[in-house]
């Protein structure tokens, strides 16, 4: 099994920071991505990148909440040579144009033990943290896939969790199961406002 990334955890009990974050995952979460066998697999070509339903709005609300918006995405098939960074982050520049996200953070590299940001482990989530001040205790991660849930569980986020029905089980049970991004948003709402 891979690590869980708990041992990466370094949130300081009692952090009284102020800014908060909406991590979403990118592929399944905020756009489409392309499903065999029950698995997904990331879109390589700027001209395959499609928005899902809701997404714009999802990031909207977060933002008019005075959350952060952070992309948060692993994108090994860079290091595997199956797709071009230069199209890569294209398609990041034109997420944060086209939805507002206000930064994007990529992992490219393959997983392996010495790998601190490729999800499950936190890394990208504590380097978001470190550059904007971000309060992780008091901040959330949208994701479709077991990965997402064990990085927002190890950076102290609360962690929900899109089930698309893929054809992989959770390792950790998440914090809240939603059907999409938009009904997310819905719980994020209704969670700020007790």
């Amino acid at each position: 099994m891979p690590p869980s990334g708990d041992e990466d955890r370094v949130v300081p009990p009692g952090n009284t920071q102020s800014v908060r974050a909406v991590f979403f995952d990118r592929d399944g979460v905020l756009i489409r991505t392309e499903i065999r066998d029950g698995r997904p697999y990331a879109i390589q070509k700027l001209a395959d990148l499609a928005y899902l339903p809701g997404a714009r709005e999802a990031v909207t609300r977060a933002r008019e909440l005075g959350f952060l918006t952070i992309v948060v995405t692993n994108q090994p098939d860079v290091a595997r040579g199956l797709a071009d960074k230069a199209e890569v982050d294209a398609m990041h520049a034109d997420i944060i144009d086209t939805l507002g996200v206000d930064n994007v953070q990529a992992c490219f590299e393959i997983e392996g033990p010495d790998s601190r940001r490729y999800k499950p482990r936190p890394g990208m989530l504590l380097d978001a943290a470190a550059q904007f001040g971000i309060d992780l205790q008091q901040s959330y991660l949208i994701g479709d896939r077991w990965r997402d849930i064990d990085a927002g569980h190890a950076a102290g986020c609360f962690s929900i969790f899109i089930d698309c029905g893929y054809s992989e089980e959770l390792r950790q049970p998440p914090h809240a199961i939603v059907p999409d991004v938009l009904a997310a948003m819905d719980l994020v709402v209704a969670r700020e406002a007790i």
